[in-house]
């Protein structure tokens, strides 16, 4: 099973999460903890998706006729997008960081 992490997924995601402050209860990103705390949890789960993808697809290469040069290229793919998801994730949350600082040094 391939799951694509599109713009579309990582907006829902960014949309529906909820936030667990240290108390233990949760609340929404508008009334929880914030938009940096609802962006960073959304990465999280956005790459805990492609990290089990990428899980799921080198454990078929192991099963006896699926080290086809097909499938070996597809989870090298597979792992060029996750890597671009870290990087993109990193960046985003950077960037976050740096406009709120910006905005709280006015």
């Amino acid at each position: 099973m391939t799951t694509s992490l599109n713009q579309s997924t990582i907006n829902q995601l960014l949309a529906t999460t909820t936030l667990t402050n240290n108390s233990g209860s949760t609340g929404s990103s508008t009334n929880g903890g914030g938009f940096f705390e609802a962006l960073a949890q959304a990465w999280g789960k956005a790459l805990d998706e492609a990290g089990q993808q990428l899980s799921n697809e080198s454990q078929n290469l192991n099963v006896d006729g699926q080290d086809t040069m097909s499938n070996i290229t597809q989870l090298t793919a597979d792992s060029t997008r996750m890597s671009f998801l870290a990087n993109s994730s990193h960046t985003s949350i950077s960037d976050a960081g740096d406009a709120m600082k910006a905005v709280a040094q006015k």
